[in-house]
């Protein structure tokens, strides 16, 4: 009975890639979630991006989060399989991070819980930020897909009509939430086009 209350966990990771706003307004949103219990770990880089692209102190991402994990400590909690949670989103993902996870580099806690979550055959959603992409990239997302993950490149939606940046961002953070089965109401969805009329020739 106690493990139906509990909180689902779902882990949030922010490597070195552009794109830290993703993995921000992801934390935002799930703190406004009672059910669930995130965890988030960042790595050197992810924490330069989130000052330069958009002046955040540690303290207030820090903030955003149930746990924070120290990305050098391998012996932390996300290391094992025996830490139940239902996902992890990395977001953004540098192709770094997409590289060791393909490879089962678990040189850091983000590619070790990466590891342990496609082992234990859980949700691994990559929010992989690069343009362009050479053959390598492609072959690493090839081989994370292969395992299991998915990769959600996190790309403007143009047919909602995005009004700001803040618009498009909110597009593809709802797309990793559908991902993982979480309700929101941060992007209207397609309720397709009506065919055009057609001329008859009398």
């Amino acid at each position: 009975m106690a493990d139906r209350a509990a909180p689902r966990r779902i882990i949030i990771a922010i490597s070195g890639a552009s794109g830290a706003v993703y993995g921000v307004r992801l934390l935002q949103v799930l703190k406004d979630m009672a059910s669930i219990e995130s965890h988030l770990v960042v790595s050197e880089s992810g924490w330069r991006n989130l000052h330069h692209e958009l002046d955040l102190d540690r303290a207030s991402v820090e903030a955003l989060a149930d746990q924070v994990h120290d990305v050098r400590n391998v012996g932390a909690t996300l290391a094992s399989g025996s830490f139940r949670c239902s996902a992890m989103v990395v977001a953004p993902c540098s192709m770094r991070t997409l590289a060791a996870v393909a490879h089962g580099l678990a040189d850091n806690l983000i590619t070790r819980a990466a590891d342990v979550v496609l082992k234990e055959r859980r949700r691994l959603v990559l929010m992989v930020r690069e343009s362009p992409l050479h053959l390598v990239h492609l072959r690493n997302m090839l081989s994370v897909t292969e395992m299991g993950g998915i990769i959600c490149p996190p790309l403007p939606a143009f047919y909602l009509r995005p009004q700001s940046v803040s618009d498009i961002v909110d597009s593809s953070v709802a797309r990793v939430l559908d991902l993982l089965e979480l309700p929101h109401k941060l992007a209207s969805r397609w309720d397709g086009l009506a065919l055009p009329e057609t001329k008859t020739s009398a």
